[in-house]
């Protein structure tokens, strides 16, 4: 009898171990995940938005070096709602031995009701001061941020809130930085800017239990080979009577934490009906008009949203940004954006966009 190809993956599907679900909606930035900045001055380098649907993006290839150069250029986005994010306090780090640990917390004392509503922010009397006088052994300083779905025009209440770090210069004008911030609104184009490139957080869209050909890409069984089909030739030896984590199984798919590098920001613009437009949360309607981009000569301004608004998501309203390619999740996802940690360029070309087809 001649020997039998056992069926094995075809593409090396095993680079994320464990294929769990994600613990939250809210994707986790680690400590080591952030990027370092070479400036003297303080910068806030994380943002957020909601997923809300994609567009064809027509600009003018600024890539050097390739064919298609100062040619047209018609290429996916990622439509993005930003609505502004609120500075709720600081997060002072030490570190020692056994790594960073949180040394203080100072909380803004005007913090909007809104966010007061759903959340529990404690707040003690000096608690500035006594973080001053803490600063000598501080190595790290974040700004705790929350962002509001209603913002973006979603039903959710409660709000997001996460950490976002603060770097450049020394902890004394970072810790300075935050604290002109405490209670106030920042907006996508304070921390972003078209043309920059930046890493997006986000918890993939959720497919359930998969069997090992749609989970690990395994080929299928000869017909009639085997009593099954569309499961794995073998496990592994006989001895030792154990399976190893390289076999691929059974479990879990989507609904993973993921981080992608390197989206461009396309377009940063306001649709008309947000909070920045003088309407409120949730107020305005109609079909948006984007502003027309600076970086396009003779661009006309275009429609954001399409006839009817986005499936799943409706219109967009207040803040947007656009980012090249596509975007881990589902729509409607809470999606963190980080300053670009590969391959940062020298200087920050701003893209000449003619059109955005919705």
């Amino acid at each position: 009898m001649g020997h039998r190809k056992h069926s094995q993956p075809r593409r090396g599907s095993l680079a994320y171990l464990p294929r769990g679900r994600a613990r939250s909606m809210e994707a986790r930035v680690r400590m080591r995940g952030w990027p370092q900045v070479g400036s003297d001055e303080p910068q806030l380098l994380a943002h957020c938005g909601f997923k809300a649907g994609c567009v064809q993006v027509v600009t003018i290839d600024d890539r050097e070096h390739v064919p298609n150069h100062g040619k047209q250029l018609v290429s996916l986005g990622t439509v993005l709602a930003t609505p502004p994010v609120t500075v709720l306090g600081i997060r002072g780090y030490s570190k020692d031995a056994g790594g960073l640990h949180a040394a203080f917390d100072v909380f803004a004392e005007d913090i909007p009701k809104h966010i007061t509503k759903e959340i529990r922010v404690a707040s003690a009397e000096g608690a500035v001061g006594r973080a001053e006088s803490r600063l000598g052994g501080i190595r790290e300083i974040f700004a705790v941020v929350a962002a509001s779905p209603r913002d973006a025009g979603l039903e959710q209440k409660k709000p997001y809130v996460f950490e976002a770090p603060v770097r450049g210069g020394d902890v004394r004008r970072r810790f300075d930085f935050v604290k002109d911030l405490l209670g106030k609104e920042v907006r996508f184009d304070q921390v972003f800017k078209e043309g920059s490139s930046v890493d997006v957080a986000a918890v993939t869209k959720g497919k359930g239990w998969q069997g090992v050909i749609q989970r690990y890409g395994a080929k299928r069984k000869q017909h009639k080979s085997r009593k099954t089909v569309r499961e794995l030739g073998s496990l592994g030896p006989i001895s030792p009577q154990n399976i190893m984590y390289t076999v691929p199984r059974a479990g879990q798919m989507g609904f993973h934490q993921r981080i992608e590098y390197n989206k461009r920001v396309v377009l940063v613009g306001t649709a008309p009906g947000g909070r920045a437009a003088g309407r409120g949360r949730g107020g305005g309607g109609g079909a948006a008009a984007a502003a027309p981009p600076a970086g396009g000569k003779g661009a006309s301004p275009s429609k954001i949203n399409p006839e009817g608004g986005y499936k799943h998501f409706g219109l967009v309203r207040g803040d947007y940004t656009i980012l090249k390619g596509s975007v881990p999740g589902a729509y409607r996802r809470l999606v963190k954006m980080r300053r670009q940690v590969r391959n940062e360029p020298a200087r920050v070309a701003r893209p000449n966009v003619l059109e955005v087809v919705v």
